[in-house]
């Protein structure tokens, strides 16, 4: 697989980078993408993954937007409102880079397709916001070998969860939730959240995408990365 001229130019800031060059891009123009839920860790995965150069990006979301999303999912506009997610995200980052593929999916996940849809991508971004849909993602992210990077976030904190289910990895997300909680989990409608996290959230979601694919750096697989942006507290715990 070759770079085009206007793909040299467009990435030429990344290529410098001695972790990536010609063929780290290469390694990214050949991933398969896959983000689930495209609210306020989806919108921001998927800008900037379409703009580091991910070959394919798939979509999840059967949501519509409404006005209280805008403050934190940044892919949308108030001209945006009672259109569906899918559809908007599909648009802008496909302005954003003609050459990425998108494969959208105006559904809700559930047991009949979710290892349908994921099986012919390389990376699943969880971006969802109930136990269920994360359960569900997880269930056959570690099913099909796949890598799971995972997201959640409530007030000013947030947490990134990493599994490379390829490999020999025993922790999932059930490790750090032990099981199924009863309750869903706090909503952002419940308990709040400052726009800025999700931002933050779904970037390093991002992140760590881009480090699987070119297989640089230190990732988190197997562990969690919990911050708490008010007092600007980070660690990493790992899952058991």
């Amino acid at each position: 697989m070759s770079l085009t001229n206007n793909e040299i130019e467009r990435y030429s800031r990344q290529i410098i980078l001695k972790d990536i060059g010609v063929s780290g891009q290469k390694k990214l123009k050949k991933s398969k993408v896959l983000i689930v839920g495209l609210g306020g860790l989806g919108c921001p995965a998927a800008e900037y993954l379409s703009r580091a150069g991910v070959g394919t990006i798939g979509l999840i979301d059967h949501d519509k937007v409404n006005l209280s999303n805008i403050h934190r999912q940044s892919i949308f506009t108030t001209s945006d409102i009672k259109k569906y997610k899918v559809d908007i995200v599909k648009q802008r980052i496909k302005k954003v880079n003609p050459h990425i593929k998108i494969k959208s999916f105006k559904k809700k996940i559930d047991d009949f397709n979710t290892k349908k849809i994921i099986q012919s991508f390389d990376i699943i971004i969880d971006g969802t916001d109930n136990f269920n849909s994360k359960f569900l993602i997880n269930k056959f992210s570690k099913i099909l070998k796949k890598v799971l990077i995972s997201g959640a976030i409530g007030k000013f904190d947030g947490h990134i969860f990493g599994f490379n289910f390829s490999k020999k990895t025993k922790p999932c997300l059930e490790s750090f939730y032990q099981g199924t909680p009863d309750d869903d989990l706090a909503t952002c409608e419940e308990d709040g959240v400052i726009g800025t996290v999700a931002g933050i959230v779904g970037n390093i979601q991002a992140n760590e995408a881009i480090k699987y694919i070119l297989d640089v750096g230190k990732c988190l697989n197997g562990k969690v990365l919990i911050i708490n942006l008010l007092n600007l507290e980070f660690r990493i715990c790992d899952l058991i």
